[in-house]
């Protein structure tokens, strides 16, 4: 899928509202800053986007297989953003835009911030593993302009936190 096949809703795009971006990943850190992103929006009068970016298979002579991996993991990511979509509607009152890309996180992320400039908030998850806060955190942490050349703030929910926290912060 490239730039060009991006799947996302074609009546959102009326909406000049400001949104919140949040990364739909497949860890618990990840569906509180849904959670999170989805109350904010409902108090800031914003909407959320999801994005889930697939990186493509590594297996360039096994077309076979990598065309049975590619589609399996679509049907996994619509699975997820159907997952994290249900969550931010239950908190925010309306569904969120849903953008599935394939290529490499990093730089899926930096094009989508670059293009959409109602993007005002990048809502992340910090994992509690020991090993770090999870790549995109530790990114940003490091490397201030991780994001590309426009700045926008971010927000790292802690994945330590508790729903009922996280309600009490949303106000």
């Amino acid at each position: 899928m490239s730039e060009d096949n991006v799947q996302s809703d074609p009546a959102a795009a009326a909406d000049e509202r400001i949104k919140f971006l949040v990364i739909a990943s497949d860890c618990p850190e990840a569906r509180l800053a849904a959670f999170f992103a989805g109350r904010r929006a409902r108090r800031s009068d914003a909407r959320v986007a999801l994005l889930h970016v697939m990186e493509p298979p590594e297996f360039g002579h096994w077309a076979t297989v990598a065309e049975t991996m590619r589609a399996e993991a679509m049907e996994n990511a619509e699975a997820l953003m159907r997952e994290f979509a249900t969550e931010i509607k239950a908190q925010s009152g309306e569904a969120p835009e849903e953008i599935l890309r394939e290529g490499l996180a990093d730089e899926e992320l930096r094009k989508l911030i670059k293009d959409d400039p109602l993007i005002a908030f990048l809502f992340l998850g910090a994992s509690t593993n020991a090993s770090g806060p999870g790549p995109l955190v530790a990114e940003l942490a490091s490397k201030p302009a991780y994001l590309g050349a426009r700045a926008i703030p971010v927000v790292v929910v802690p994945g330590s936190a508790t729903k009922d926290e996280l309600r009490r912060l949303s106000g």
